[in-house]
């Protein structure tokens, strides 16, 4: 008697495989499988970069109070432009960062040198990496053209906090003359109430100086959005406070969170009396304390 073995004893040309009805119930369990964890990893990812986000700018706190400290309570410089945004803040080293954001293909963009130049990079140990939100990916159409993977800067200061320069010559904020400019850390009444560092909206940001303030126009006090924050975060954006605390704070009006995307935000734009000012009145309440 002579043994076949069973792999054998197959028809001949008979090939053992799927049928069409067990390939579609795979296809069909892999797409199942599919859309149940791809949206869990990409909620995923996004706390990842907004746990990364706040950790930069936790970074950069630490690296302003340290400032502070080595010199002799002196907050670092904060240069800035105009209010109507038709200027920007200058190149200087004494600034706490330089360079100037724009839609174009300007140096300023992706030159890191500029940030590590300024005066607070030492502090951050000269790291570019806390600069920028993972997040922020938000480039022009020729930017893209040109490969570029992303701008070197996202975070900028409170108008209000350092020495604003030219701005400031004169003890008051020209951008904001009817609040107080903070020079020193202890001239700060309420450090766990004062921001510092916020993520500002792609957009809107050109140099690092981020300013809030009402214009008083007849005896009456009209809101304006001159920068706006940055939404990257399920709408919200990391901040930290003159007392070293960082948070995660979620913006709640439309307006406030534009598309990170060229041309959102049509800077600086009024708020009329009849919208909701809440995100606008939280950050200028943070931002400094009446004269």
């Amino acid at each position: 008697m002579i043994f076949i073995p069973q792999q054998n004893r197959t028809s001949p040309g008979r090939i053992a495989a799927f049928t069409l009805i067990e390939l579609l119930v795979v296809i069909a369990i892999i797409a199942i499988l599919s859309g149940i964890l791809l949206p869990a990893l990409s909620k995923a990812k996004a706390r990842g970069e907004g746990i990364a986000c706040l950790n930069n700018t936790r970074q950069l706190q630490l690296a302003w109070l340290l400032y502070a400290d080595e010199q002799r309570d002196r907050l670092p410089y904060n240069l800035g432009g105009s209010a109507n945004r038709s200027s920007v803040a200058a190149l200087d080293p004494l600034n706490w960062v330089n360079g100037v954001m724009s839609w174009e293909l300007d140096a300023d963009n992706t030159n890191g040198s500029l940030i590590t130049q300024s005066s607070l990079a030492s502090y951050g140990s000269y790291n570019l990496k806390i600069y920028k939100c993972p997040a922020d990916r938000a480039l022009s159409d020729v930017q893209r053209n040109e490969g570029w993977p992303a701008r070197t800067r996202s975070y900028s200061m409170n108008a209000m906090v350092g020495d604003a320069g030219t701005l400031s010559r004169s003890g008051t904020n020209e951008n904001n003359p009817d609040y107080k400019q903070f020079f020193t850390l202890t001239s700060i009444p309420s450090p766990s109430s004062t921001f510092v560092f916020l993520d500002e909206h792609p957009d809107s940001i050109n140099d690092g100086y981020f300013l809030v303030k009402m214009d008083n126009y007849y005896g009456e006090q009209h809101a304006w959005w001159f920068d706006l924050p940055g939404s990257y975060h399920n709408k919200s954006s990391p901040i930290t406070f003159a007392d070293g605390h960082a948070e995660q704070h979620k913006w709640k009006e439309p307006e406030t969170y534009a598309p990170p995307q060229p041309y959102a935000t049509a800077l600086p734009f009024y708020i009329p009396r009849t919208s909701a000012k809440e995100d606008f009145m939280w950050l200028l309440q943070r931002s400094s304390v009446a004269q």
